[in-house]
């Protein structure tokens, strides 16, 4: 039921960004924060719950999952992915930004209020760049080469997603859809993060494990099935966007903003291999894809067997 009511959130969500005006690169930001629901609401259930290793599993773990099955598999079924090198740098600053606060946060070396002030004003920054119109962004106080380099990587980023994220313009019927569906997401998903809980529990599986692996890849299958669905339309351009928005945004509404509320998990060993993991797997999508102006083939099947390394070391660790 999630997953199904996912998609249906995702697709009105994108016809009322449509029908605002929303460009579609912010588009597709809105897309990645809808499909983001079940990761979110699974894991601020686990943190309400005290069960912070997994709450904190959860969407690290996604994140893990993602760059897997959206990136890995996807240049699997494509074959290449091609990119832009300004979208590379211009979306990897801030998914790197993002996957070091989620480490050192991670390990206990910063509190939840940091990181989530170190994250917060880089994405409303990134937010900014990608929904203001291009005269506007001539106002920003930045050396003119540097705004300019900028605007380019926007542009081109709006080229590469103009072709897979085209909606239909929404109507007020599509804006009270979203509604109910966020609703049914929201309490699908905390009865599906009891539910893992309480069986991986009573089969004594570590937490770090439920929510890093069970749940985390669980919640991440509307993303992913999106994913090859681009692929197969040779649109593996938008999987990018999306996997590195979606992370992004899993990092910050996930785990930063409830932790100011609740806290973070203390640091554990479970906890820190997925960080890790997370950190290397992003800076290796991010170097590849610079230097081949895309993620070739093999780079998505070392990705898929990394992603397969990291779920045999958590279990590994974590074995009771």
């Amino acid at each position: 039921m999630s997953i199904a009511t996912s998609w249906v959130l995702v697709t009105r969500l994108e016809r009322v960004g449509e029908r605002w005006g929303f460009s579609e690169a912010l588009l597709g930001m809105v897309a990645a924060l809808a499909a983001d629901a079940p990761e979110i609401t699974s894991s601020v259930s686990a943190l309400s719950q005290h069960q912070y290793s997994i709450g904190a599993g959860v969407v690290i773990g996604s994140n893990v999952f993602n760059l897997a099955a959206l990136l890995g598999l996807g240049a699997v079924v494509s074959g290449f992915i091609s990119l832009h090198r300004r979208v590379v740098v211009l979306g990897g600053v801030v998914a790197m930004w993002v996957a070091l606060w989620c480490l050192v946060s991670a390990t206990g070396a910063t509190s939840g209020d940091q990181g989530l002030a170190a994250v917060g004003v880089i994405m409303l920054a990134y937010v900014v760049l990608l929904g203001v119109p291009r005269t506007s962004l001539r106002r920003v106080l930045l050396p003119r080469p540097r705004l300019a380099w900028i605007a380019r990587a926007v542009d081109e980023k709006e080229l590469e997603l103009e072709e897979a994220i085209h909606p239909p313009r929404g109507r007020p019927v599509d804006a009270w859809t979203a509604l109910g569906a966020l609703v049914i997401v929201v309490v699908s998903s905390v009865v599906m993060e009891r539910a893992a809980s309480r069986l991986g529990h009573h089969f004594h599986v570590a937490d770090a494990v439920i929510g890093g692996v069970v749940l985390a890849a669980v919640t991440s299958l509307p993303n992913a099935v999106s994913a090859v669905y681009l692929a197969t339309k040779k649109r593996g351009s938008a999987a990018f966007s999306t996997a590195l928005n979606s992370n992004n945004l899993n990092v910050l509404a996930g785990l930063f903003v409830p932790a100011t509320v609740i806290a973070l998990a203390a640091p554990t060993l479970g906890g820190n291999v997925t960080a890790v993991s997370y950190v290397v797997l992003t800076g290796t999508v991010l170097v590849f894809a610079y230097l081949h102006s895309g993620i070739r083939r093999y780079v998505g099947w070392s990705i898929m067997a990394g992603y397969g390394v990291f779920v045999g070391l958590l279990v590994t660790v974590t074995w009771k």
